[in-house]
């Protein structure tokens, strides 16, 4: 749990009636987009408040109504979830920083130039980002904004989304470092183990991460791995 000195307060009013919970802003933001945070790391204190600043808190008769549950852990993740986490102007710049860094990471891993087949290098997409004028929202997920971006973005950068399917087969000798590593990269289509206890795998990734994805299997398996486009 965080610090009661460093806690924000996360409040969510419903008919009226207002809850609010002591949190820690990273963790509770990071919660709220959807990431796979515990809630209890994000709490200060485990008590839902009807006024955090006075202590006051709220009865588990409204929390009941109002939320579903008197579990405190329940009902908090709910008001993170649904509420507004008041945030620092210095916080808030932190976090669009992060947030624009997340959409060039998935820019530069999922699209390529249409014109070279190669991916964009982060430079280039931060320059026509900046170019066309676009602005992340610090509270939403890259991932949710990506649609609206790329639409912003196609008249100054051409973007294509293009996915690659590979056939790999990994030696039993480095199935086991190699198999969550080759997993992260894409959606695995088939697998199969063989006799001599290898490892073969069709995956799709995207066109972006192809270099990457090699570069990754080579070091892994001594160079020791079969790819084959397909």
């Amino acid at each position: 749990m965080v610090r009661l000195e460093d806690a924000v307060i996360a409040r969510l009013s419903i008919h009226g009636t207002t809850f609010e919970v002591l949190v820690d802003p990273d963790l509770a933001l990071a919660l709220k987009s959807g990431q796979g945070v515990d809630v209890r790391s994000a709490l200060a204190i485990d008590k839902i408040f009807k006024d955090a600043r006075k202590g006051e808190k709220a009865s588990d008769e409204m929390v009941q109504k109002l939320l579903g549950t008197t579990d405190p852990f329940k009902a908090a993740e709910e008001i993170i979830r649904r509420g507004e986490i008041q945030v620092t102007t210095e916080q808030r710049r932190r976090m669009r920083e992060e947030r624009m860094r997340q959409v060039v990471s998935l820019l530069s891993r999922r699209a390529i130039n249409p014109q070279t087949g190669l991916p964009h290098p982060p430079a280039r997409i931060e320059e026509a980002l900046e170019k066309a004028g676009v602005h992340v929202d610090e509270f939403k997920g890259a991932e949710e904004q990506l649609p609206a971006i790329v639409k912003a973005l196609q008249p100054i950068l051409p973007l294509k989304f293009e996915v690659r399917k590979i056939a790999v087969k990994i030696p039993a000798t480095y199935v086991g470092r190699a198999q969550r590593v080759v997993r992260s990269f894409g959606t695995v289509r088939q697998e199969q183990w063989l006799n001599d206890g290898s490892w073969a795998v069709i995956i799709e990734i995207p066109a972006g991460v192809q270099a990457e994805f090699f570069d990754k299997l080579n070091e892994l398996t001594r160079g020791e791995a079969q790819t084959k486009v397909l």
